[in-house]
């Protein structure tokens, strides 16, 4: 999902109209809820309530309910990802090192899928909550320089 928005961000963008902006405007307030959600704790609660929910419902409907996509390919990290292939400028290379960079990710998150239970051991439920608050309050910087640049952009051109 994120490579096809790294190639094709740009494409969609332009075809409805949006400039890279106020898409960055946009892109980076969806990321500073996300942050804000991350930040305040809200974000665990609502996404383990909703997947009781999907468990209790049905067991049969378990296969249905997408739990990576929404975690490594949501609409922050679309955002996120078609903001940094917009800044690429139809520069292949820089698409192709932006998807290299997205499977290095991916990697990273599978070997850390398969010593989650190790590490959530090592950190523990506080070290788990302080490392979630404090990559929320990374994000929110994020945010808050995209909607910048966003701004920045608009002022110049």
């Amino acid at each position: 999902m994120l490579a096809g928005a790294a190639i094709g961000g740009g494409w969609l963008l332009r075809t409805l109209g949006i400039s890279l902006a106020a898409f960055r405007i946009a892109g980076g307030l969806l990321l500073f809820s996300i942050a804000s959600e991350m930040v305040l704790g809200v974000r665990i609660r609502r996404e383990s309530r909703t997947a009781e929910q999907a468990v209790r419902h049905d067991v049969r409907d378990i296969a249905a309910f997408p739990l990576a996509v929404p975690l490594m390919a949501g609409p922050g990290a679309i955002t996120a990802t078609v903001l940094l292939s917009g800044q690429a400028a139809g520069r292949p290379v820089f698409v192709a090192a932006l998807i290299v960079v997205i499977a290095a990710v991916a990697a990273s998150c599978l070997c850390v899928f398969f010593l989650a239970a190790r590490i959530g051991h090592v950190i523990g439920d506080t070290g788990g909550v302080v490392l979630s608050r404090l990559l929320g309050i990374l994000l929110a910087a994020l945010a808050v320089q995209f909607v910048a640049d966003g701004i920045r952009a608009m002022l110049a051109g």
